[in-house]
């Protein structure tokens, strides 16, 4: 009998994310939130040389909402997290939660060896693992 194979930040990631570029408006980013049912999105890349970030509601409810600033005028890459933690797909998962909790932080981008998000994970995903199989 062989031991189960330990879980992978790749196993428990969101691999359909949604994003938004950083010049977008915060009332853009709330509507494609709202329409995903997300708290949280990528902030693509500029270039090859740049780092991604990541909008968070959280973010946006503390510098937008609360200081009564108009999503409308407010852009993105004003109120994002950059550069976000990146994670690569095969790191083990409990590596994963002691980072982002060590940081205090509730989502990471999960990245390829060039370091383009292919997805998202969250400490819930990490705690709660994988969904079973149906």
């Amino acid at each position: 009998m062989s031991a189960p194979r330990p879980t992978r930040v790749g196993d428990i990631m969101d691999v359909q994310f949604p994003s938004i570029d950083g010049l977008a408006t915060v009332a853009e980013a709330l509507s494609l939130m709202r329409r995903h049912g997300v708290d949280a999105l990528v902030v693509n890349r500029r270039d090859e040389t740049d780092e991604a970030g990541l909008a968070l509601l959280s973010d946006i409810a503390r510098e937008v909402i609360g200081p009564n600033r108009s999503p409308e005028r407010v852009n993105v890459y004003e109120i994002m997290n950059k550069p976000a933690l990146t994670l690569p797909a095969d790191m083990l998962a409990r590596y994963a939660v002691r980072l982002l909790t060590r940081f205090q932080l509730s989502h990471a981008v999960v990245v390829d060896p060039d370091r383009n998000p292919v997805g998202l994970v969250t400490v819930r995903n990490l705690v709660l693992g994988p969904e079973p199989a149906a």
